[in-house]
């Protein structure tokens, strides 16, 4: 993802959750996706699906564990 991208979907992400603290970093060697935290803690990957030839979309993918519900 661009850097322009990922600034992008940052404010978003910020805006729709109402979490200032979130940040979108990119991720080492890698193009198609960028790294979720909240503050220091890491919550989730954002992948760019670009296979459609006219739209881009992205996914936000985040796991709970079970033990984090507690």
């Amino acid at each position: 993802m661009t850097a322009d991208e990922i600034l992008k979907l940052e404010t978003y992400m910020k805006k729709v959750f109402g979490c200032p603290a979130l940040q979108v970093r990119q991720r080492p060697q890698k193009d198609d996706s960028a790294e979720v935290y909240v503050g220091d803690e890491f919550i989730g990957i954002l992948f760019r699906d670009d296979d459609d030839e006219d739209d881009t979309a992205y996914q936000f993918q985040m796991a709970i564990l079970d033990f984090d519900l507690e």
